[in-house]
């Protein structure tokens, strides 16, 4: 249901087509939230039915045509409930931490490659992150500059370091992932010397 309101965050910028959405997503929401296209243009209709959306046919290259998506106010409204709303926590499902807890069935050499590939796995995110971080500090980030350009003056400050602070938070998360499976190397090389 996450995905309503990830779509619904980056239409309350401006109005989209599915395409518009769907590479403004990649590059904004999709650092914490996946979604591939096949589950976003579903869920647009979805919306659209549900009253969140309004579609309207716009031309698009010389004879075709597409549909541009605004934010309704009952959207808006749906918006501002769900984040006023606390969220209800999912049980784990975490297939890495899974695979850890019994790499004593595993090879040596297979265990550490799972270790060195969540480590390489979470390094590249904390990279894609970090630059996040920067293109928000420097105002080169093209979501937030046009997010900016329809927030008010007084609220300005709070939008940009609340997704800062977003961002700060899964680097965070990676620092850790990645020191924890360096531990993992680590025991799983010692194991191996004492046996």
């Amino acid at each position: 249901m996450s995905l309503r309101y990830a779509l619904l965050a980056l239409l309350s910028v401006e109005p989209m087509t599915g395409y518009d959405l769907s590479k403004r997503f990649e590059s904004s929401v999709a650092y914490v939230w996946h979604a591939p296209d096949s589950q976003i243009y579903p869920e647009l209709r979805k919306m659209e039915k549900d009253g969140l959306l309004a579609g309207e046919e716009i031309p698009w290259g010389p004879r075709g045509k597409k549909t541009q998506y605004r934010i309704t106010a009952e959207g808006r409204a749906a918006f501002r409930d769900w984040m006023n709303t606390p969220l209800e926590y999912s049980r784990e499902r975490d297939p890495v931490h899974l695979k850890a807890a019994y790499l004593e069935w595993a090879d040596p050499r297979a265990a550490r490659a799972h270790m060195q590939a969540h480590i390489d796995y979470h390094t590249l995110r904390r990279e894609q992150w970090a630059g996040m971080i920067q293109e928000l500090k420097n105002g080169t980030n093209v979501m937030l500059r046009k997010r900016l350009a329809v927030t008010p003056d007084a609220d300005r400050r709070r939008t940009l370091e609340y997704k800062i602070f977003t961002y700060e938070g899964l680097v965070a998360r990676a620092d850790t992932e990645i020191e924890w499976a360096r531990r993992g190397l680590a025991l799983i090389d010692s194991l191996e010397e004492a046996s």
